[in-house]
């Protein structure tokens, strides 16, 4: 078979790499956009340090799972007072990147609600302005860093918006384990988690290729060994740096091939149960490895490089590392019924993200 993988986006990784944010930011005005805490980390002042002048716009009050109750003002009010500015730099996690990816494509009105006409559509759009992006991510998970998609949440009438767009590719990404020193336990598992889902996702994936199975099978690898010590050794500089690369490895996988049924169910679980991202994603995993098993010879020798011949044994293997890490894997743990469970299994399958998955083509 032949394979194309294609990347835009200019990688910098290691340890202590955000510097290199002065030098890519040269003669360049930018905004900032980041999470609550970010300033009393000490990560604000020193991106201020960093960038001096340069820095003409903060926004630093991005909240988990980016709402449109509260992107419309943020929206608007960016590009009233900082629509001039030549880059955006999202620092934090993935709400803060995909929150830089919504406010970088700017509408000739400057309105935000004919942003959202444009993504209702579902069809490509050119936008009528746009800004550089540089996404330096805090958390070993999200992959928003080295992928175009981003996702924006209406709770109030339980509907997502994907967007995607080439301008939505950043432009640079700066993967500094550093910044991730400082993450707690329970967000280092549910973004590790991320990052596993990202990975398998890319295999049992119509669009997967031996490209994109080379970052995933590694990243698998590492995150299995890696995810459960760094949990217990959270200031441990090799495990920070190796979940860190992990995670973009994963990243990496499934920018070519999007993710598939996993994430299908976790947009249900959380919008409806306000499951975080990161566990949403996460607990169908044994489920969805059953499911996939047995529809592609190829997938299947993919799957058993990493979990060996037998199904049940690699369902039990991802079941018991899940439940090692405190993640219960059944929908019933979550307070949804089977025949719950069943329709919004059935639901996903026919979703955007539920048609890439393998099984999806003999259901």
């Amino acid at each position: 078979m032949t394979a194309r993988f294609h990347n835009p986006v200019d990688t910098r990784f290691g340890w202590g790499s955000l510097h290199q944010l002065t030098e890519l930011t040269d003669n360049q005005t930018v905004a900032l956009v980041t999470f609550p805490e970010a300033r009393g980390l000490g990560l604000v002042d020193r991106l201020q340090d960093l960038l001096g002048d340069r820095l003409v716009y903060v926004i630093e009050d991005v909240q988990p799972n980016p709402d449109v109750a509260q992107l419309r003002t943020t929206y608007e009010r960016f590009w009233q007072e900082a629509g001039r500015c030549d880059a955006v730099i999202a620092v934090g996690g993935g709400s803060a990147i995909d929150t830089a990816k919504a406010l970088i494509v700017g509408t000739e009105s400057g309105h935000f609600d004919d942003l959202l006409t444009l993504l209702a559509s579902a069809k490509p759009f050119t936008p009528a302005r746009s800004k550089r992006l540089i996404a330096a991510p805090t958390t070993a998970g999200t992959g928003s860093e080295v992928t175009p998609w981003a996702t924006i949440w209406d709770t109030a009438s339980q509907k997502k918006y994907s967007l995607h767009l080439e301008c939505t590719w950043p432009t640079v990404a700066i993967i500094d384990p550093q910044l991730m020193l400082t993450v707690p336990a329970g967000v280092t598992v549910s973004t590790g988690l991320d990052a596993l889902s990202h990975a398998l996702e890319s295999i049992w994936n119509i669009n997967a290729n031996p490209i994109s199975d080379t970052f995933a099978i590694s990243a698998i690898e590492d995150i299995l060994e890696c995810l459960p010590l760094l949990r217990h050794d959270l200031s441990n500089r090799e495990l920070r740096s190796r979940m860190a690369l992990a995670a973009l490895k994963a990243g990496m996988a499934f920018s070519n091939t999007k993710t598939a049924l996993a994430h299908s169910i976790s947009y249900e679980m959380t919008l409806r149960y306000g499951l975080p991202h990161g566990i949403a994603c996460s607990f169908s995993l044994p489920l969805v490895l059953g499911l996939a098993w047995g529809h592609d010879a190829a997938r299947d020798k993919t799957l058993q490089r990493i979990f060996g011949d037998d199904v049940n044994t690699a369902q039990a293997r991802l079941r018991a590392f899940l439940h090692s890490l405190d993640v219960k894997t059944e929908f019933t743990d979550y307070g949804v019924s089977t025949e719950e469970a069943e329709a919004m299994i059935d639901f996903a399958l026919q979703g955007a993200r539920g048609k890439n998955f393998i099984g999806a083509r003999a259901a």
